[in-house]
């Protein structure tokens, strides 16, 4: 680790903490210290990446959670707030997808809001009804910069609204609860090599575009982006709340 942050006693949970950002968001919380909560739908790959920190010496558990739900969150949080608390959440779950305006159905519609903007401030919601009492905790949403951009060559103009609604939720909730001492921040990745990202890096078009428009010509790491969530989960961000930290590579630059 570039310097020293510990989570010793502290307990995480991250939804999409099955793979690509969740999951080196896990691994590097665990690393510090925090027993983590891997919270994700794919179960088996779940159970794989639990046992997989487990053998690194990290404390971690995995959990079946569809953020679609808000019983199952209700149920998820509850049952982790009683047995261990709550310190830190990380809301990764997310997904993408491209799609022309004028072809947008309401299926797309309901996918893409729901499980990046509703799952969020359900998830949000569950963790300050338990940080909030304690007067401590510290939420990190996963943003993105097609919250701030509109991206090309692609068209996806509801992920990008999804996503900005994330940015606003996390200043809002940062506002409310800050005199309770919890804090809410988010990070705003550009394009990172994940799962999600894997099928437009191998479209030569858009890939040239992605990259031309980056500075640093190229695509960034999961563990370049958890890094600043470890910041943003831990005292070394003590007097930040509301804030969006941005990993681009410079995108946003031009």
């Amino acid at each position: 680790m570039p310097y020293q942050i510990d989570l010793t006693g502290r307990h995480a949970l991250v939804t999409g903490g099955t793979r690509g950002i969740g999951l080196a968001c896990c691994r590097l919380l665990g690393e510090a210290g925090a027993s983590v909560v891997i919270a994700g739908r794919a179960v088996a790959e779940g159970e794989a990446a639990a046992r997989a920190l487990a053998d690194d010496g990290i404390t971690a558990r995995f959990v079946s959670l569809n953020v679609l739900s808000e019983s199952a969150i209700v149920e998820v949080v509850g049952e982790m707030a009683a047995a261990t608390g709550i310190d830190i959440l990380v809301n990764s779950a997310g997904i993408a997808r491209h799609r022309d305006t004028l072809d947008v159905d309401a299926s797309l519609w309901n996918d893409l809001v729901d499980t990046n903007f509703r799952g969020t401030f359900f998830c949000c919601r569950e963790a300050l009804r338990h940080m909030a009492p304690r007067g401590q905790g510290s939420i990190v949403n996963i943003g993105s910069i097609s919250a701030q951009i509109a991206n090309i060559p692609q068209n996806q103009a509801v992920y990008n609204a999804s996503k900005a609604a994330v940015h606003m939720l996390t200043k809002s909730l940062a506002s409310e609860f800050a005199a309770q001492g919890v804090r809410v921040n988010a990070v705003s990745p550009g394009y990172i090599l994940t799962d999600m990202t894997r099928g437009g890096l191998e479209n030569a078009e858009w890939a040239k575009v992605w990259l031309d428009m980056t500075p640093m010509r190229r695509v960034g790491r999961p563990e370049e982006v958890a890094q600043a969530v470890l910041f943003l989960a831990s005292n070394a961000s003590s007097y930040m709340t509301g804030e969006i930290l941005t990993i681009d590579g410079g995108y946003t630059l031009r």
